[in-house]
């Protein structure tokens, strides 16, 4: 059985975000709390000073239960994860293009220009780091890119 992990973050939800699904939005002394604590998987202060990170007891409970476990995070994330767990699979998913990033997040109308330029320059750094992950994946046809994750996925657990 599979699971997705619903991060944390300090960040204001975005229109249409829902608690729980897209993230669990906290307060900064939560997310400082569960650093001081080492409750967290992985996390990291990243896009204008907000904190992101993965609670590390849901996602032990799941793997405990022999679940497979998805994280949707950020290459800071994915090293700390890759260095705790070296047993996780790491799959890095990048945009066609920076010119198709650009449109993508433009039409998606959250960020300001100046918010978009930030995360492209992030995207740029990620992007050089893909090689550090099992799989690279480019997301040019969704459809596409759901059927080669899910192969990739399907490979990995027959292997364990």
């Amino acid at each position: 059985m599979s699971w997705f992990s619903v991060s944390a973050t300090t960040r204001k939800p975005r229109p249409n975000e829902v608690e729980g699904v897209h993230y669990r939005f906290v307060s900064p002394a939560q997310f400082e709390q569960w650093i001081e604590e080492d409750g967290l998987l992985e996390w990291a202060k990243v896009h204008a000073g907000e904190y992101y990170g993965t609670p590390r007891a849901p996602v032990q409970e799941q793997l405990d239960k022999g679940n497979s476990v998805f994280l949707d995070i950020d290459t800071q994330g994915a090293f700390q994860v890759m260095k705790s767990m070296p047993e996780a699979v790491s799959i890095f998913i990048e945009p066609p293009s920076i010119e198709e990033l650009v449109k993508r997040l433009t039409l998606r109308g959250t960020e300001s220009p100046k918010q978009i330029e930030g995360r492209i320059a992030i995207a740029e750094h990620e992007i050089e780091q893909r090689m550090r992950y099992n799989y690279q994946l480019v997301n040019d046809n969704l459809d596409e890119a759901v059927a080669e994750l899910c192969r990739i996925v399907e490979a990995e657990e027959q292997q364990s």
